[in-house]
């Protein structure tokens, strides 16, 4: 039987930038894939971590507009692998009660990814455990031009008047306009970036940078730092009373 979400003061989406898995199997002196491979097998750990943890809300980060500039070899295997992920894990994320989305351009990808990637959303569209939203073929400055480019369409055709826009608007208009905010952004891997990584949404996140590669994070490192955020003081912009 699926998990209930335990929520508590912990953080109810938590965004994760999976990185390491190139430099994982670079130490063990294996091909570039074989890192992404496993890191493949490490986001149904941390899934299924999630309920415990009392995260609502799982974002990964799983292939960004910059990735395309990697080798072809490269390029193409990652798109072999997420065709494999979605086929063999469909089943086990619908029996889990686990709702997958899929947020960034798809127009770029290959006519049966995209085709998989719309029969897992409807195939989970009823799920009510996890939420678990899939980055692909995203990057924030991209995602902002096209919320954009959707806005203006809807000012120019009379349908948005310009003086009612604010900053509530444009959420709107994103890839994740169903979603709450990430409360908790995790990076492995050691690097200290953001990398255009819902750059919008996540304004009042608070961040993790761990020195871990992805393919070694571990459910119990991914439940230390959500009971860490609960101890941490969030004012957004205020001082205490």
């Amino acid at each position: 039987m699926p998990k209930a979400i335990n929520r508590g003061a912990g953080p109810r989406h938590v965004a994760i930038i999976m990185d390491g898995n190139g430099r994982w199997a670079t130490q063990r002196g294996r091909p570039r894939l074989f890192g992404h491979q496993a890191g493949a097998r490490r986001v149904r750990e941390i899934v299924e971590a999630c309920p415990d943890a009392g995260v609502e809300y799982l974002t990964i980060f799983a292939f960004s507009t910059e990735n395309w500039k990697r080798t072809q070899t490269e390029v193409a295997g990652l798109m072999s692998l997420f065709r494999r992920y979605i086929t063999k894990e469909a089943a086990s994320l619908r029996a889990e009660n686990v709702r997958v989305r899929f947020i960034g351009d798809r127009v770029k990808l290959d006519k049966k990814l995209r085709c998989l990637m719309d029969e897992l959303e409807e195939m989970t569209g009823h799920c009510t455990g996890v939420n678990l939203t899939i980055a692909l073929n995203y990057g924030g400055r991209d995602e902002v031009a096209r919320a954009t480019k959707r806005l203006a369409e809807d000012v120019a055709a009379g349908r948005l008047d310009p003086a009612e826009i604010g900053e509530e608007t444009l959420p709107r208009y994103l890839d994740t306009c169903v979603l709450p905010d990430p409360d908790l952004v995790i990076r492995t891997s050691g690097e200290a970036r953001i990398s255009n990584f819902l750059l919008w949404q996540s304004a009042y996140a608070e961040y993790e940078f761990v020195d871990t590669l992805w393919p070694d994070f571990c459910a119990s490192e991914f439940e230390a730092l959500t009971r860490a955020y609960g101890r941490r003081d969030r004012r957004y912009g205020a001082v205490p009373a």
